[in-house]
């Protein structure tokens, strides 16, 4: 795709904020326009757009515009199915990788306790969620009222931020990382970090895969979007 206009701009529309590349509004796939929440998110949407592509007539690609592509999703495909997309991510906790640890090597059974126990301890208190953990692979049923209770946590967000965990939680596979990330409690990318601490322990001992190290980065490079996306989301609105 070829950039065909020169200049990017935040405008006022009805229903919250736009982004105007010359005279013409950007617009999601349906074809409504595109609206943003407050002015923080509005200003980076109009950065990545005017980046893109460097001048007109230069190449770019909707890889270029995250948080464009983050917006659009909220709007079109995650507003219309709230509940739906919340109970799809609540599901996650059922399974909450934080949960399920190893049984050996040692050095990786207490780098676990150490890493992920923290954050399960959060849960609870933050959200009144204590989660059962396991070891090894054999599922634990966690207790129906942590379960609802962490559905509730999620319920509270809005379209945008919903579209923001859309990615993280499926990434981190745990709701807890996900809503601490959310909560501005945990940084997306030390997130990534605990939910890789098994492929990263493994790699110190046996060193890198190639195509597993690429794949850990791609994700790693979606999570630092969505994070960045959900940072832009708490600011306040205009």
């Amino acid at each position: 795709m070829k950039r065909f206009w020169q200049q990017a701009t935040a405008v006022s529309t009805e229903g919250g904020l736009g982004v105007m590349l010359d005279v013409k509004p950007v617009r999601v796939p349906g074809g409504a326009t595109l609206l943003l929440p407050n002015a923080a998110l509005a200003v980076a949407v109009v950065s990545e757009w005017q980046a893109a592509g460097g001048e007109v007539g230069g190449e770019m690609s909707y890889a270029d515009l995250p948080l464009t592509r983050l917006a659009g999703t909220a709007q079109e495909r995650v507003a219309p199915a709230l509940e739906p997309v919340v109970l799809e991510l609540a599901r996650y906790a059922e399974t909450d990788l934080l949960c399920y640890r190893a049984e050996h090597p040692a050095s990786l059974v207490r780098r676990q306790e150490e890493l992920w126990q923290p954050w399960l301890d959060w849960a609870e208190r933050a959200h009144h969620a204590p989660l059962k953990v396991t070891f090894g692979i054999i599922h634990v049923s966690q207790p129906p009222g942590s379960l609802a209770a962490l559905a509730q946590a999620l319920a509270v967000h809005d379209a945008y931020r919903l579209a923001a965990l859309s990615i993280l939680v499926p990434s981190f596979g745990s709701l807890v990382l996900g809503l601490a990330v959310a909560a501005g409690e945990l940084p997306a990318l030390s997130a990534h970090e605990l939910a890789t601490l098994d492929e990263r322990h493994q790699a110190t001992h046996w060193g890198w895969d190639e195509e597993a190290e690429t794949r850990m980065a791609r994700v790693a490079e979606d999570v630092a979007a969505a994070g960045r996306f959900l940072d832009l989301c708490r600011q306040a609105t205009p």
